[in-house]
């Protein structure tokens, strides 16, 4: 049978798991191209394909908050749809894990991220302005916040 200690040790390393695949998660919203963002005088619309990063807050179910810095890129998957490869980090460790989105509106993508290292899933939603986005990212193990630029 387990200690005590290596069962709390156990969870502890669970926990922070957790809490890296939800940065990394977070990340992996909203990090388009660092110099492909396709405008014209008729049209506002950015593309998401490229290199972004940045940082923001990760609030955990238990109410504990980390601040992260994230990197992602983006690839066309479909006329509206990319795939995203993030990984994040905090001062209690990083993580890597992928994404897809969708556009749903103009300069708004939302989706879904999986991180399967840690069995953690959940929603992401990104609004991008000009060569900067915010992006939400929402999950049962906790939220995030970001803000992104190229």
């Amino acid at each position: 049978m387990p200690s005590d200690s290596s069962r709390l040790s156990y969870h502890r390393r669970a926990k922070t798991g957790a809490a890296f695949a939800l940065v990394a998660a977070l990340a992996l919203a909203g990090l388009p191209d660092a110099g492909n963002a396709q405008t014209s005088k008729k049209t506002s619309v950015a593309t998401l394909e490229g290199s972004w990063s940045g940082g923001g807050t990760v609030l955990f179910a238990s109410g504990a908050k980390e601040q992260a810095r994230c990197r992602a890129r983006y690839s066309r998957a479909g006329n509206n749809s990319y795939t995203i490869n993030a990984t994040c980090a905090t001062a209690s460790g990083r993580a890597a894990q992928t994404a897809t989105v969708r556009r749903v509106g103009e300069n708004r993508y939302s989706g879904r991220f999986y991180n399967s290292e840690y069995s953690i899933s959940g929603v992401i939603h990104i609004v991008v302005r000009g060569a900067s986005q915010t992006v939400r990212l929402v999950s049962d193990s906790g939220s995030a916040f970001f803000n992104l630029s190229r």
